[in-house]
């Protein structure tokens, strides 16, 4: 996100009833292709940080196995913030987690930031992580940050990733 999109971002943040309404729309979408797939699931809403997020859960982790993947959570987040948009006209942050994928992908990701500062400690000037979204990326500076690293951002697009280097 440039530095433009993210000024123009906080300057229309929504109201706590606005995503709300956001967990809402968000909420009948999930329930809907739910349905459609067949898999039982409960949703849960909230509103953290200036964003909405809905969970699905499932009291058998099994039902949800085939929606938990981390490529499936990003697109099925994607599809439901834009069904989001086109009922608000507002642009939703909403955060989208399923079977507890959202925690199962930040333990992946310290590590990866573990595995990274490792080899500053052997002797790399710097490390490079994977393309990730900006949504991992913000999680990897947070990580970096709590191990004493500096981190940046590089690349466009779907090539953007996270360079780590002490600070």
């Amino acid at each position: 996100m440039t530095t433009s999109e993210q000024i123009s971002t906080d300057q229309n943040a929504a109201t706590e009833e606005q995503l709300e309404q956001e967990g809402d729309i968000a909420a009948d979408y999930l329930e809907g292709l739910l349905d459609i797939a067949d898999i039982d699931g409960d949703l849960a809403l909230d509103v953290r940080a200036g964003r909405a997020y809905v969970s699905v859960e499932a009291d058998d982790a099994s039902a949800l196995s085939s929606l938990s993947h981390p490529d499936t959570v990003q697109a099925l987040q994607e599809l439901t913030r834009l069904a989001v948009q086109n009922a608000t006209g507002r642009f939703s942050r909403l955060i989208l987690d399923v079977g507890g994928s959202r925690d199962a992908r930040q333990r992946q990701l310290e590590n990866l930031v573990d595995r990274a500062i490792e080899r500053l400690d052997e002797g790399a000037s710097q490390a490079s992580l994977p393309a990730m979204s900006s949504y991992e990326r913000k999680l990897v500076h947070d990580i970096a940050a709590q191990r004493g690293c500096v981190s940046e951002s590089f690349g466009e697009g779907a090539d953007r990733h996270t360079v780590l280097r002490r600070s």
